[in-house]
């Protein structure tokens, strides 16, 4: 269940950032998460989007990491003010 300000990551606009409320998935999903350092309560930023429901390029602890649309559309944020 999402809230008002609960969104998926493939929501988000480019260069919007946000921290991470929830990860929706198995284990071998949330394992991959970790591997790349993407865990609730850290803050990301959206690089961009590929077209045709292509990749999400995400920038996490300065960081840049590229995840699939369908992990992408599994973790669940809430977006931050710009500052």
């Amino acid at each position: 269940m999402t809230t008002k300000t609960e969104r998926s990551l493939v929501e988000l606009k480019s260069g919007e950032k946000a921290l991470i409320l929830r990860l929706e998935g198995g284990e071998a999903f949330r394992k991959k998460l970790a591997a790349l350092n993407i865990r609730v309560g850290k803050t990301i930023k959206k690089v961009t989007a590929q077209p045709f429901l292509g990749p999400v390029v995400i920038e996490i602890d300065n960081t840049e990491a590229t995840l699939g649309r369908k992990m992408a559309e599994n973790i669940f944020v809430q977006a931050l003010e710009a500052q």
